[in-house]
């Protein structure tokens, strides 16, 4: 169990070691590390390498099969009128060998308007020893978890689409062991994205003609996750995410695409804690919406010190929060993400973006890199990343993901272009 927890808190938590800051070494020991964690922390993983290599940004990124993790609205404005996508990914190979993401995907349009679809993303964990308090080997397990989605996407009209996805989410930690005392049991849960998208490809951009899109997401809206028979439940890793991306059509043979993502979880920020008592920051044994609505005003800020280092206290024993410092906190969880996406005749693409977290909110910053191919029905792409600080588990991540373009085109109002005999 132990092992399951230093995974989780690795893929999304403060898992880098070091940064460098004012021509100087910092450690994660000399700033107050206020990491956000939930269950399921997988639903969060860019199971793409399109995006993978684009810095994990594709709110606003033209459609494909992955967007039903991205951005289900996006489908209205597909070239093709279905699509199939199998994703790999080998994760924190730094750390183990048998960790991995795999993620299938395909829609279908039904016509002008309407385009379905739907996604299997699973993930394994390894194999994993299961003790008891002498040390003997009680079982040998492997924790997996997926996520089973149907997605729908409805054009308003030329410019405007929306977006809706139903999910199941099964994750299976424990394999029905006793854990601290309590019967454990799967996590089972339910939830919703709803997604809008903007798409204008009459556009001119300098010179050159083009495309500008803009995207909004609201995931993983659903219940808490429990695994024991106990009242102790997390957070799904409900999130919201804004993008947008500008396309330049320089001439039928090259094209480059920009895009940029700016994401938040929506759930409570841990608070300060002092014998058992809350300090600073709000409590976070909240529902789901009010949850959500806190999120936005509940990091508890840096603590007032005295001369001697020693914080300041209020008189009904919470601390004294530097005017500011709970703003400050607010606007550090907002993570940061962008890339550039250049197209040689539709053929071959080249990528790279960066990715950026808050030192204070899991540290994860990271250069990405990546290329793909586009054959006549068969689409290639891969993906690398880079950390830029040292000791990074996520360092040298490589995604693959295979395309199979199905049926005919889409024209320009969505409709099916059928090929002449």
């Amino acid at each position: 169990m132990k092992k399951i927890a230093i995974i989780a808190t690795l893929m999304f938590g403060a898992a880098q070691l070091t940064t460098a800051q004012n021509n100087g070494e910092t450690t994660v020991s000399d700033v107050r590390l206020n990491t956000i964690t939930t269950a399921v922390p997988f639903l969060q993983i860019t199971p793409d390498s399109r995006s993978g290599a684009l810095g994990d940004a594709g709110t606003a990124l033209s459609p494909s099969s992955s967007s039903f993790f991205w951005n289900t609205s996006m489908l209205s404005f597909a070239e093709d009128n279905s699509e199939i996508g199998i994703s790999y990914t080998p994760w924190l190979q730094s750390l183990t060998n048998d960790i991995s993401l795999a993620h299938v995907s395909g829609f279908q349009r039904i016509n002008n308007r309407n385009v379905v679809g739907g996604s299997l993303r699973y993930f394994s964990l390894g194999e994993i020893t299961f003790t008891d308090n002498t040390g003997a080997t009680t079982i040998v397990h492997v924790p997996t978890e997926f996520e089973l989605l149907g997605g729908y996407s409805y054009k308003l009209n030329e410019r405007n689409s929306l977006g809706v996805n139903g999910k199941f989410i099964f994750s299976n930690l424990t394999a029905g062991m006793v854990v601290a005392g309590a019967q454990s049991q799967p996590g089972l849960a339910g939830a919703a994205d709803v997604s809008y998208s903007y798409f204008n490809d009459d556009v001119k951009l300098a010179a050159a003609g083009g495309s500008f899109a803009f995207g909004a997401t609201l995931n993983n809206v659903g219940n808490k996750i429990s695994y024991t028979e106990l009242d102790d439940r997390d957070f799904l890793p409900t999130n919201l995410k804004i993008g947008t991306a500008l396309t330049f059509d320089f001439d039928g043979y090259n094209k480059i695409t920009w895009i940029f993502d700016a994401s938040k979880l929506l759930v409570p920020t841990p608070p300060e804690m002092l014998n058992g008592e809350i300090v600073a920051g709000m409590n976070p044994n909240v529902g789901v919406v009010p949850g959500m609505l806190q999120s936005f005003y509940d990091a508890p800020g840096r603590a007032l010190v005295d001369a001697n280092g020693q914080k300041l206290m209020n008189p009904d024993g919470t601390y004294q929060i530097a005017p500011g410092s709970v703003f400050m906190e607010e606007l550090s969880e907002i993570m940061l993400a962008t890339g550039v996406e250049y197209w040689y005749n539709n053929v071959f693409a080249a990528r790279m973006g960066y990715f950026y977290e808050n030192i204070n909110k899991g540290a994860r910053q990271h250069f990405t890199f990546g290329a793909g191919i586009k054959w006549n029905r068969f689409g290639l792409d891969i993906s690398y990343l880079t950390s830029i600080q040292r000791n990074n588990p996520l360092q040298n991540t490589v995604r693959f993901t295979i395309r199979l373009y199905l049926g005919n085109k889409a024209n320009a109002a969505g409709a099916e272009e059928v090929k002449p005999d």
